[in-house]
């Protein structure tokens, strides 16, 4: 199953659970109570402020004589200048609202983002190998972005609209509880209403979410393959299949926002209905002598206010239903568990001399597909193993065993006589040194990069461990020399300089053991010699594992394993098995042929 699919059936897998949402939500929010307790202060001042606008609005209309036929302007002008006040203390308290909120998300989406960051860098590797890196990028940035717009925004909205609802219905109580209970006969097919457009919604926001995953993969995807890309000329090919992606990220989108575009206009039209029960019945009131006209203009203004927030909440539903699937996708990842801690007695690897066995192991990534099958070697401290075999023979695999980045399903593997599920990750991952075939360098200095692996260690260590890597002359030719910059994605080096860099790296780690994965596949046959030089250097007294492509690396093994299927079909000397005349030595023949 690929990577995309395997999201998709995680995602689907998995009921919606916004009641988590809101626990991981309010988990988060907690810890800035202080400014939230202001903002809520802040929100409810605004809002019950505002409300008694409408109050003194019908006071300046009764106080024009609509009842004695007497105008009384000083309390005309007394109540506008009441109602102006209250909208301007209201409009004050907003602005430094909108402040308070705004920085208090930022807080919240700050620790959010931070917990996403710790999560996705402390997941098992089997995690990170069956999810798209894209879709990873995509939970830590644009769905927190959703998450931290809908904080600032839609929750205020919220408690806003709910104070402003219930205060409005209070003070139209006050003046008429008749014409409250004609206005309030239309508010349930209202709430019915938005009920049933808020499930009808929210699978299609969640979908939306899923799709833009998808969609950040494939594009994180091709721009890692860009080169290979272009030399193929396969740009149309994977311009078509982006083309497919973004069409079904475009009809997902357009589902929503469509469906979420119907909301507001249909609350609308459903307050507006009740707007219109109130004016005729208050227009008969008011010529029955009921209640002035100034309270008829109060309460249809309060009956305004009472809709507004109605219609303010189905229009925002869209944006609140896609900060909460976004919400729940980073919850989701943040519950994913960690690599398994260490056992509670686990001890510490020290003084490591470097015996290693593998005592009949049998591991697969898939149940049913073996990778590696009764797997029995040993290793003694100091030699030097050679790991050869044909692609997907399980090579690499020996070497996530080895680090404990898997644990087999059977059998156990040892290093100084300690089963490695006893010991600490920490302990034994230190133990050892590794050199990959794919080089990775960090956006930082030359030298901040060699000492990766030991950041304290002396510019004379540096030195002497990139002359060891034969990469001291092209460090010194660079204008700033050990600090000078290494770009993102060390675009700025070749890739065998990249190599030398990482090589440089584990050798100035100096650990007890090193794992060594085809580490000359790209350098030059020149640079190759000196960097077999070095390396001989490297692993005199210390217990390597080299995976190597090129058997003319590896001539001098003390034993080569040719893998082949999961199992160890020959194993010897160089010389021990082109005696044979094996499949070792028809994969020697065929490369020197």
């Amino acid at each position: 199953m690929s990577n995309t699919s395997s999201i998709v059936e995680e995602r689907r897998s998995k009921p919606k659970d916004y009641k988590k949402v809101f626990r991981g939500l309010a988990k988060y929010m907690s810890a800035e109570w202080p400014l939230l307790l202001l903002a809520l202060a802040m929100v409810i001042i605004a809002n019950v402020i505002v409300l008694y606008g409408p109050y003194f609005s019908g006071l300046a209309i009764d106080a024009m004589g609509e009842v004695s036929g007497e105008v009384h302007f000083p309390r005309v002008v007394r109540m506008v200048l009441f109602m102006l006040l209250a909208y301007a203390l209201s409009a004050v308290l907003n602005y430094f609202l909108t402040r308070v909120m705004a920085r208090a998300s930022q807080k919240v989406i700050y620790q959010m983002r931070q917990d996403t960051f710790d999560k996705i860098v402390d997941l098992p590797i089997s995690y990170i190998d069956s999810h798209q890196a894209g879709d990873l990028v995509s939970r830590i940035s644009y769905d927190l972005d959703v998450v931290s717009q809908s904080l600032t925004n839609d929750l205020v909205q919220i408690v806003a609209s709910t104070i402003t609802v219930f205060g409005s219905f209070f003070m139209m109580l006050s003046i008429s509880p008749i014409m409250s209970v004609i206005f309030l006969l239309i508010l349930p097919v209202t709430i019915i209403f938005t009920r049933y457009r808020i499930k009808k919604t929210r699978p299609l926001f969640s979908e939306r979410s899923r799709k833009l995953g998808q969609m950040n993969g494939y594009v994180e995807e091709i721009l890692s393959g860009q080169k290979t890309i272009q030399a193929y000329n396969k740009q149309e090919f994977f311009s078509e299949g982006f083309e497919d992606i973004n069409e079904d990220s475009i009809h997902a989108y357009y589902r929503a926002d469509y469906q979420a575009a119907m909301n507001g206009p249909s609350v609308t039209l459903i307050s507006n209905l009740s707007l219109a029960l109130v004016s005729m019945f208050g227009a008969l009131f008011f010529l029955r002598g009921v209640f002035s006209l100034g309270n008829l203009s109060a309460f249809v203004l309060y009956s305004r206010r009472f809709s507004g927030p109605i219609n303010m909440i189905a229009n925002i539903i869209a944006d609140l239903q896609s900060a909460l699937s976004a919400a729940e996708r980073v919850f989701n990842l943040l519950d994913q568990p960690s690599e398994a801690a260490d056992k509670a007695d686990a001890v510490e690897l020290r003084d490591v001399e470097g015996r290693v066995e593998f005592d009949r192991v049998d591991f697969s990534y898939v149940p049913d597909v073996p990778i590696i099958k009764d797997l029995s070697l040993k290793a003694p401290a100091g030699s030097l193993i050679a790991i050869v075999g044909p692609t997907g023979a399980g090579k690499t695999t020996l070497i996530n065993l080895l680090m404990c980045f898997y644990d087999p399903q059977s059998g156990e593997i040892l290093v100084d006589d300690h089963p490695i599920t006893d010991v600490t990750r920490k302990s034994l991952r230190q133990s050892f040194a590794m050199v990959l075939q794919d080089t990775w360098l960090f956006n930082g200095t030359i030298r901040d990069n060699i000492a990766y692996g030991r950041p304290d260690a002396s510019f004379a260590d540096v030195q002497k461990a990139a002359k060891a890597a034969h990469i001291d002359t092209f460090i010194d030719a660079q204008p700033e020399g050990y600090n000078a910059h290494v770009s993102d994605g060390a675009e700025n080096l070749s890739q065998g300089q990249k190599q030398l860099l990482t090589i440089a790296r584990a050798m100035l780690l100096d650990a007890p053991m090193l794992i060594l994965d085809e580490a000359t596949s790209n350098v030059d046959s020149h640079t190759e010699i000196q960097i077999q030089d070095a390396m001989n250097r490297l692993i005199e007294g210390r217990t390597a594992f080299v995976i190597a492509h090129r058997l003319s690396t590896i001539q001098n093994a003390d034993t080569i394993l040719l893998v082949e299927g999961g199992e160890i079909k020959e194993q010897g000397t160089h010389e021990e098995l082109l005696a044979r005349n094996g499949a070792y030595a028809k994969l020697y023949n065929a490369q020197f042929a």
